[in-house]
Protein backbone atom coordinates (compact mmCIF):
# COMPACT_ATOMS: atom_id res chain seq x y z
CA UNK A 1 0.00 0.00 0.00
CA UNK A 2 1.53 2.81 -1.57
CA UNK A 3 1.79 7.16 -0.91
CA UNK A 4 -0.58 7.39 -3.94
CA UNK A 5 -3.30 4.99 -2.11
CA UNK A 6 -3.13 7.08 1.07
CA UNK A 7 -3.77 10.44 -1.23
CA UNK A 8 -6.86 9.40 -2.72
CA UNK A 9 -8.59 8.73 0.66
CA UNK A 10 -7.86 11.96 2.10
CA UNK A 11 -6.53 15.48 1.67
CA UNK A 12 -5.03 18.21 3.76
CA UNK A 13 -7.05 21.27 4.32
CA UNK A 14 -6.75 23.87 1.72
CA UNK A 15 -4.05 26.15 3.20
CA UNK A 16 -1.91 23.25 3.57
CA UNK A 17 -0.02 20.97 0.91
CA UNK A 18 1.38 17.73 1.57
CA UNK A 19 5.46 18.11 1.48
CA UNK A 20 6.14 14.59 3.07
CA UNK A 21 4.68 11.61 3.63
CA UNK A 22 6.00 8.01 4.57
CA UNK A 23 3.50 3.98 4.84
CA UNK A 24 4.37 1.97 7.56
CA UNK A 25 3.24 1.00 10.90
CA UNK A 26 3.79 3.11 13.63
CA UNK A 27 0.96 2.37 16.34
CA UNK A 28 1.87 -0.77 16.84
CA UNK A 29 -1.67 -2.45 15.72
CA UNK A 30 0.07 -4.21 12.45
CA UNK A 31 -1.74 -2.23 10.15
CA UNK A 32 0.42 0.51 8.01
CA UNK A 33 -0.42 4.13 8.86
CA UNK A 34 0.08 7.14 6.34
CA UNK A 35 2.04 9.28 8.17
CA UNK A 36 2.72 12.99 6.57
CA UNK A 37 3.56 16.76 7.01
CA UNK A 38 1.44 19.02 5.65
CA UNK A 39 2.78 23.26 5.54
CA UNK A 40 1.94 26.32 4.24
CA UNK A 41 3.77 26.90 1.14
CA UNK A 42 5.13 30.64 0.32
CA UNK A 43 4.62 32.13 -3.43
CA UNK A 44 7.94 31.87 -5.14
CA UNK A 45 9.93 30.58 -2.04
CA UNK A 46 11.04 26.98 -0.74
CA UNK A 47 10.36 28.68 2.90
CA UNK A 48 7.58 26.62 4.95
CA UNK A 49 5.34 27.60 7.54
CA UNK A 50 2.95 25.86 10.00
CA UNK A 51 4.41 22.32 9.38
CA UNK A 52 2.63 19.95 11.26
CA UNK A 53 2.80 16.01 11.56
CA UNK A 54 -0.42 14.14 10.66
CA UNK A 55 -0.92 10.58 11.89
CA UNK A 56 -3.56 8.49 9.65
CA UNK A 57 -4.18 5.63 11.40
CA UNK A 58 -4.76 2.44 9.31
CA UNK A 59 -7.04 0.34 11.08
CA UNK A 60 -9.57 2.94 12.07
CA UNK A 61 -8.94 5.88 9.69
CA UNK A 62 -8.37 8.23 12.27
CA UNK A 63 -6.54 11.05 11.97
CA UNK A 64 -4.31 12.79 14.51
CA UNK A 65 -2.19 16.34 14.39
CA UNK A 66 1.07 17.03 16.46
CA UNK A 67 2.15 20.84 16.37
CA UNK A 68 6.20 20.83 15.99
CA UNK A 69 8.32 23.28 18.54
CA UNK A 70 9.70 25.26 15.55
CA UNK A 71 7.48 24.56 12.58
CA UNK A 72 9.27 26.66 10.14
CA UNK A 73 11.84 26.47 7.69
CA UNK A 74 13.13 24.53 4.59
CA UNK A 75 13.24 20.35 3.34
CA UNK A 76 11.32 18.82 5.83
CA UNK A 77 11.72 15.28 6.22
CA UNK A 78 10.29 12.17 7.44
CA UNK A 79 12.75 8.97 8.54
CA UNK A 80 10.44 5.70 10.15
CA UNK A 81 12.24 3.27 11.91
CA UNK A 82 12.72 1.97 15.50
CA UNK A 83 14.76 4.01 18.23
CA UNK A 84 13.10 2.49 21.07
CA UNK A 85 13.26 -1.08 20.54
CA UNK A 86 10.00 -2.03 20.88
CA UNK A 87 9.67 -3.06 17.27
CA UNK A 88 7.33 0.27 16.16
CA UNK A 89 8.31 2.37 13.68
CA UNK A 90 9.33 5.79 15.37
CA UNK A 91 8.89 9.11 13.50
CA UNK A 92 11.72 10.95 12.96
CA UNK A 93 11.23 14.95 11.11
CA UNK A 94 14.16 17.09 10.39
CA UNK A 95 13.97 20.72 9.24
CA UNK A 96 16.36 22.72 7.82
CA UNK A 97 16.29 26.32 10.24
CA UNK A 98 17.79 28.18 6.68
CA UNK A 99 20.19 29.92 9.06
CA UNK A 100 23.69 30.59 8.02
CA UNK A 101 24.72 27.95 10.71
CA UNK A 102 23.30 24.82 8.84
CA UNK A 103 20.96 24.40 12.24
CA UNK A 104 18.21 21.83 12.28
CA UNK A 105 15.23 21.10 13.92
CA UNK A 106 14.22 17.72 14.77
CA UNK A 107 11.51 15.71 16.67
CA UNK A 108 11.29 11.86 17.48
CA UNK A 109 7.56 10.88 18.06
CA UNK A 110 6.99 7.37 19.48
CA UNK A 111 4.19 5.20 20.44
CA UNK A 112 4.81 4.12 24.02
CA UNK A 113 2.29 2.60 26.31
CA UNK A 114 0.04 2.53 23.19
CA UNK A 115 0.15 6.42 23.16
CA UNK A 116 2.42 8.57 20.77
CA UNK A 117 4.67 10.58 22.37
CA UNK A 118 7.38 12.94 21.59
CA UNK A 119 10.92 11.72 22.84
CA UNK A 120 13.32 14.00 21.16
CA UNK A 121 13.56 17.64 20.91
CA UNK A 122 16.50 19.32 19.46
CA UNK A 123 15.68 22.45 20.90
CA UNK A 124 15.63 20.89 24.26
CA UNK A 125 18.99 18.70 23.53
CA UNK A 126 20.88 22.19 22.75
CA UNK A 127 19.19 23.52 25.77
CA UNK A 128 19.85 20.63 28.13
CA UNK A 129 23.89 20.49 26.39
CA UNK A 130 25.87 23.73 26.68
CA UNK A 131 29.70 24.06 25.55
CA UNK A 132 32.76 26.20 26.47
CA UNK A 133 35.59 27.08 23.33
CA UNK A 134 38.28 28.46 24.95
CA UNK A 135 41.75 29.34 23.18
CA UNK A 136 45.12 28.51 25.47
CA UNK A 137 48.56 28.97 25.17
CA UNK A 138 50.97 27.30 23.23
CA UNK A 139 48.10 26.99 20.08
CA UNK A 140 45.40 24.81 21.85
CA UNK A 141 41.47 25.24 22.41
CA UNK A 142 40.39 23.58 24.68
CA UNK A 143 36.34 22.47 24.14
CA UNK A 144 34.51 22.10 27.48
CA UNK A 145 31.20 20.01 27.83
CA UNK A 146 29.10 20.64 30.35
CA UNK A 147 26.91 17.51 29.61
CA UNK A 148 28.56 14.88 29.92
CA UNK A 149 31.70 16.83 31.75
CA UNK A 150 34.32 16.48 29.63
CA UNK A 151 37.24 18.45 28.56
CA UNK A 152 39.13 18.28 24.79
CA UNK A 153 41.69 20.01 23.48
CA UNK A 154 42.95 20.47 20.35
CA UNK A 155 46.22 21.29 18.50
CA UNK A 156 45.83 24.40 16.29
CA UNK A 157 49.16 24.15 14.27
CA UNK A 158 47.71 22.25 11.31
CA UNK A 159 45.70 25.85 10.91
CA UNK A 160 49.07 27.06 9.31
CA UNK A 161 51.69 30.23 10.75
CA UNK A 162 49.35 32.83 8.87
CA UNK A 163 46.45 31.87 11.32
CA UNK A 164 48.41 31.67 14.27
CA UNK A 165 50.49 34.56 14.17
CA UNK A 166 47.32 36.40 14.13
CA UNK A 167 45.93 35.33 17.52
CA UNK A 168 49.23 34.09 19.07
CA UNK A 169 52.83 35.49 20.40
CA UNK A 170 56.52 33.77 19.42
CA UNK A 171 56.49 32.57 22.45
CA UNK A 172 52.92 30.69 22.30
CA UNK A 173 51.15 33.13 24.13
CA UNK A 174 47.94 34.63 23.43
CA UNK A 175 47.90 38.17 22.21
CA UNK A 176 44.16 38.41 24.04
CA UNK A 177 41.29 36.07 25.49
CA UNK A 178 39.47 34.22 22.56
CA UNK A 179 36.50 32.19 22.90
CA UNK A 180 34.26 30.48 20.19
CA UNK A 181 31.51 28.36 20.61
CA UNK A 182 29.53 25.19 19.54
CA UNK A 183 26.58 25.43 16.84
CA UNK A 184 23.43 24.22 18.11
CA UNK A 185 22.46 20.57 16.58
CA UNK A 186 23.28 20.66 12.63
CA UNK A 187 23.05 17.14 11.78
CA UNK A 188 21.05 14.34 12.98
CA UNK A 189 21.36 10.66 11.58
CA UNK A 190 19.94 7.46 12.85
CA UNK A 191 22.51 4.11 12.90
CA UNK A 192 22.03 0.49 12.62
CA UNK A 193 25.70 -0.21 14.69
CA UNK A 194 24.40 -3.93 16.11
CA UNK A 195 22.48 -4.63 12.90
CA UNK A 196 19.24 -5.61 14.89
CA UNK A 197 16.98 -2.62 13.32
CA UNK A 198 17.38 -0.86 16.61
CA UNK A 199 18.81 2.40 16.18
CA UNK A 200 20.81 4.61 17.63
CA UNK A 201 20.56 8.80 17.20
CA UNK A 202 23.97 10.41 16.06
CA UNK A 203 24.25 14.18 16.71
CA UNK A 204 26.76 16.68 15.13
CA UNK A 205 27.36 20.29 16.01
CA UNK A 206 30.26 22.71 14.47
CA UNK A 207 32.59 23.88 16.75
CA UNK A 208 33.20 27.51 15.45
CA UNK A 209 36.45 29.62 16.53
CA UNK A 210 36.67 33.21 16.29
CA UNK A 211 33.84 33.46 13.48
CA UNK A 212 31.53 30.92 11.96
CA UNK A 213 33.40 30.41 9.16
CA UNK A 214 36.66 29.42 11.48
CA UNK A 215 34.84 26.07 11.77
CA UNK A 216 37.26 23.62 14.04
CA UNK A 217 35.94 20.66 13.70
CA UNK A 218 32.62 19.06 15.02
CA UNK A 219 31.10 17.64 18.54
CA UNK A 220 29.29 14.23 17.84
CA UNK A 221 27.11 12.88 20.39
CA UNK A 222 25.54 9.21 20.02
CA UNK A 223 22.53 8.52 21.88
CA UNK A 224 20.35 5.54 22.64
CA UNK A 225 17.20 5.12 23.91
CA UNK A 226 17.74 3.51 27.82
CA UNK A 227 13.84 2.60 28.34
CA UNK A 228 12.73 6.28 29.34
CA UNK A 229 14.81 8.71 27.81
CA UNK A 230 17.58 9.16 25.40
CA UNK A 231 21.33 9.23 26.72
CA UNK A 232 24.91 9.98 25.48
CA UNK A 233 26.54 6.51 25.34
CA UNK A 234 29.66 8.34 23.33
CA UNK A 235 30.53 11.91 22.81
CA UNK A 236 33.70 12.76 20.56
CA UNK A 237 35.01 15.54 19.19
CA UNK A 238 36.66 15.19 15.15
CA UNK A 239 38.88 17.81 13.72
CA UNK A 240 40.77 18.76 10.84
CA UNK A 241 43.28 17.53 9.05
CA UNK A 242 46.23 19.14 7.37
CA UNK A 243 47.03 18.11 4.23
CA UNK A 244 50.52 16.11 3.80
CA UNK A 245 52.91 17.26 0.67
Amino acid sequence: MNDFYWRRIVSPSPTHSIVASKVADVTGDGFPDWVYLTAVKQPDSPYLTNITLVIRNGRTHQSETYSLTENSGYYPTLWLGDFTGNGINDILIVIDSGGSGGIVYAYIYSTLQDRMTKIFDSIQFNEQHQYQVQYANQYKVNIISDNPRKIYTLDLHYKGPEYLNEIYNPDGTLKQPIEGWVDPVGGIYPIDLSRNNKYYLLIMQQIAGRYHADGLGYVENLLSWNGHQFEIVRQTVATYGKNID
